[in-house]
């Protein structure tokens, strides 16, 4: 008797007080484990763990297993998972605006961007404002996530060259306009079709960072790297409101902790290996062509700041903020 009481009491405590429980929440992402995009996200979800002391473990779910791009964007905002991460016109799918963050040619280094893209930045925060009030979804973290250059399965030195060619683009308005801004037909194909999309030359070519292009394998099926470096990109890392609100304010405390500690992990890593994983796809036959080979990057960047300029005017306003920020 005295032990059923006992056991009654211990489970009444739990029920009710929240004792020995574990919050389980989920994060989708498009990205390979082995990328620092999915590396990072595993990191994240660790340092979660720690830093709650147990209290909120956070399952990964990598490789699009829950859905394409849009459908995980969609995901957080209804709370199907509580944590996501995409590129900044991936995540302007549930606040168009973002996707000024992804404009071509626009970051002076990687530092601007960083400095840009940082939540409490000022753009950020005015975007957050909106992602929030409109789709119930926070900006908890960014990291740099590469600089994305093209591959084709040939050579090419100048927009003329891609001419008749379809070049994979994120199937969001800003990198459509980029690869038709670099001299290609854009085709919108979902990163998890992507593959399949170059092996069977459904189209040409695709662009990506070193570290993606070289973990997702498509140095065999692209013979040639660009070094157009058109896209200097951050990672945005995003979670759903109610899911956080939810967690009690030591939990909140580690989720943010958490955070700003993946948030230097990503970026550091990132910068880390690009050098390495530029010589890993050489080493794999990948032909690099950069200014010194005759690549006319002057003539890809006025091409395609023509085209943005033209298909987006409404966001001659954010390049003014952008452009300050030192």
């Amino acid at each position: 008797m005295k032990k059923s009481l006992t056991v009654g009491l211990a489970l009444f405590l739990v029920s009710t007080l929240g004792f020995a429980q574990t919050v389980n929440l989920r994060y989708s992402h498009m990205n390979p484990p082995g990328s620092v995009a999915g590396k990072q996200a595993e990191f994240f979800a660790a340092k979660v763990k720690e830093f709650s002391k147990g209290a909120v473990e956070v399952k990964v779910f990598p490789s699009s297993q829950l859905g394409n791009l849009q459908e995980q964007a969609e995901q957080v905002s209804s709370g199907v998972v509580a944590f996501h991460h995409n590129t900044m016109a991936g995540i302007g799918s549930l606040y168009k605006d973002y996707a000024v963050l992804d404009t071509p040619f626009m970051y002076r280094d990687v530092d601007h961007c960083m400095k840009v893209n940082d939540p409490n930045s000022p753009i950020m925060k005015k975007l957050e404002a909106q992602l929030l009030k409109n789709r119930g979804v926070r900006m908890l973290y960014t990291f740099y996530f590469g600089t994305r250059e093209l591959t084709a399965d040939r050579a090419v030195f100048k927009p003329e060259d891609m001419k008749g060619m379809k070049i994979r683009a994120i199937p969001f308005p800003i990198y459509m306009a980029a690869v038709e801004g670099m001299g290609a037909s854009p085709m919108p194909v979902d990163f998890a079709e992507l593959p399949t999309a170059l092996a069977t030359k459904v189209v040409n070519g695709q662009e990506n960072p070193y570290n993606t292009i070289l973990n997702s394998k498509f140095y065999e099926t692209q013979s040639h790297l660009m070094q157009t470096n058109h896209i200097i990109g951050a990672e945005a890392v995003v979670v759903n409101a109610a899911a956080f609100d939810k967690l009690s304010p030591d939990n909140q405390k580690a989720v943010m902790a958490a955070a700003a500690e993946a948030s230097k992990y990503g970026t550091q890593m990132t910068k880390d290996l690009e050098a390495s994983d530029l010589k890993a796809l050489k080493d794999k036959g990948m032909k690099v062509i950069g200014k010194a080979e005759g690549l006319d990057v002057a003539a890809f960047t006025a091409n395609t700041k023509k085209v943005i300029e033209a298909k987006f005017p409404e966001y001659k306003e954010y390049y003014s903020i952008i452009s300050a920020i030192k």
